[in-house]
């Protein structure tokens, strides 16, 4: 498999969304790379906003790059690739989810959220004590948005996790704006004002480095390559 390096490839790693779809749909298949590289940590918090087995994830993600692939002619260049692949994304969980349900018709109990009370200690430096609690809240953080019901969990990675605008968001799930804004204010209300306060921090739920690699890899050798599209 020929793989991009983008610290190497003449002016292809500053391309837009747009141009690189262009490219894609005129022949150039092996750009696809430069959009799964670039949305990957995104679509990984999306569809792990519903799915909680990595396997699962995992599994999502290719089958929503695959179907991005096959569809890429009907991406329409007024809307937002992002927003256009967590679409997909977001079906493809769902799909998995009322599979799930219809071989696990019972809910599973979600791990509650553990008593961070006695681990927030404030400090001014980072020691190693201090970088094994921070460690520790971010589980229990991940822990405590897992806990949020999925309607306001898929909300609140896709504002205060992921960043993406509410006007982003209302695409990506066809909600209005003020329902969006009311869901992201009822998720906050579902946890610890401790726990909120250090949800600033973008580095929950990361997908990169070799896991990264293993999804571009897979979704590029499963591209056909002589597909019209």
């Amino acid at each position: 498999m020929r793989t991009i390096n983008l610290a190497n490839v003449s002016g292809e790693a500053e391309l837009s969304d747009e141009a690189v779809v262009s490219r894609v749909l005129a022949g150039e298949v092996s750009l696809y790379e430069l959009l799964m590289r670039r949305h990957n940590q995104k679509l990984y918090r999306a569809i792990r906003s519903y799915l909680k087995n990595e396997q699962e994830v995992e599994d999502a993600m290719q089958d929503t790059y695959l179907k991005g692939y096959e569809k890429l002619y009907q991406f329409r260049h007024d809307a937002q690739f992002s927003t256009w692949l967590i679409r997909i994304g977001i079906n493809t969980a769902l799909a998995k989810l009322r599979e799930n349900r219809r071989v696990f018709p019972f809910s599973l109990l979600v791990d509650q959220p553990a008593d961070i009370s006695n681990i927030l200690t404030q400090t001014n430096f980072m020691s190693p004590e201090h970088i094994a609690i921070q460690q520790e809240v971010k589980q229990l953080l991940e822990k405590a948005i897992d806990s949020i019901p999925e309607k306001y969990r898929i909300i609140y990675t896709l504002r205060e996790v992921e960043g993406m605008p509410v006007s982003e968001i209302t695409q990506c799930l066809d909600l209005s704006e003020s329902n969006v804004k009311v869901r992201l204010h009822r998720a906050k209300a579902m946890l610890k004002d401790s726990l909120f306060k250090l949800s600033a921090t973008r580095d929950v739920f990361e997908f990169g480095n070799k896991r990264c690699d293993a999804i571009v890899e897979h979704v590029m050798k499963n591209l056909p390559a002589d597909k019209k599209l």
